[in-house]
């Protein structure tokens, strides 16, 4: 069932609001408190052990390590953001990770939207984009980068984007989805507390892809989100374009760690034909989650260019 919502320009039960409002919406911040999930159980900040902030997943929080995401004021139509490092200073100077100096990632608090850009770095540390944020709904953005000299980040935001929300439910999990004409099957399952193989194998009208084009260094990207807090998982893949060893399709095999038992929602970005496509999956680590419901055993459609939900898309 569908719950219709109408937004205002702030997000209401969040914690601080930054005070810098962008063109299409409201920056706030929860982190690092977690959000409720959607079956209303809280997630921990912690792990299972009772762990600290610096082993919480990525995008939890606002500021780590001494680095901070900051909104920047910004026309209709465009998002801003600065990275201040230790220093209080804007960090102007990045390491290069899967091909891209910042990887900015967007998602809907109902993970019914996605979108993973690269923005463009000002002089003055300011980076812009076109923005990513389609349609009203409290979005999560994600900043994943490497400072020169520091270690890989990743820092959340939340934007809420005023309008008429129409919420989405979660997908049940399933094995196998169709996108832009492809379909892409899944094998393997998370498992909490250890690394587990994720093997996502491409095809296009019953034939396997074999001929996969390589995209931010791999032939394959994927990203994990966790239902609730959106705990954000960057998942590596088991081999790189040229070793010797991996093939351009068409299976792409990534290792995942998940912290915690619970609905998790995969992305996996892939390119062929000169353009990128987004396969979604949802998944269930450990214990099914309530109202997660049965694996089908068919494809589960995602839906034309627009991956039949707003927001996808990549730059």
């Amino acid at each position: 069932m569908r719950t219709v919502t109408r937004l205002a320009g702030f997000a209401v039960g969040l914690a601080a609001v930054f005070g810098a409002t962008y063109g299409v919406g409201r920056v706030v911040d929860p982190a690092p408190v977690a959000e409720s999930g959607h079956d209303g159980a809280a997630i921990p900040t912690t792990d299972e052990r009772g762990g600290t902030a610096d082993r919480l997943p990525g995008g939890l929080l606002v500021s780590e390590r001494g680095y901070t995401i900051e909104p920047v004021d910004a026309p209709a139509g465009e998002f801003a953001f600065r990275i201040a490092g230790p220093d209080g200073r804007p960090v102007t100077r990045y390491d290069v990770a899967h091909d891209k100096t910042m990887h900015l990632i967007v998602a809907r608090r109902d993970l019914s939207g996605f979108r993973h850009v690269h923005p463009e770095l000002a002089p003055d540390g300011t980076w812009r984009v076109d923005t990513p944020l389609a349609g009203p709904g409290q979005w999560r953005a994600f900043a994943d980068f490497t400072p020169t000299g520091g270690e890989p980040l990743t820092l959340g935001v939340d934007v809420t984007v005023p309008g008429e929300l129409v919420e989405r439910p979660l997908p049940a999990p399933a094995t196998s989805t169709t996108v832009d004409g492809y379909t892409v099957t899944l094998s393997g399952a998370p498992q909490p507390g250890r690394t587990s193989p994720l093997t996502l194998t491409v095809s296009r009208d019953g034939q396997p892809v074999t001929d996969l084009e390589p995209y931010l260094g791999a032939y394959g990207h994927l990203v994990a989100l966790r239902r609730g807090d959106l705990a954000y998982l960057h998942v590596h893949p088991d081999g790189t374009p040229g070793d010797g060893r991996t093939q351009p399709g068409p299976a792409v095999t990534f290792l995942a760690d998940v912290p915690s038992a619970g609905s998790y929602r995969l992305y996996l970005d892939f390119q062929h034909g000169g353009r990128v496509h987004t396969a979604e999956f949802t998944v269930v680590a450990g214990t099914a989650a309530t109202g997660s419901g049965p694996t089908p055993s068919g494809p589960a459609p995602t839906g034309g260019a627009d991956h039949g939900t707003p927001g996808h898309g990549h730059n």
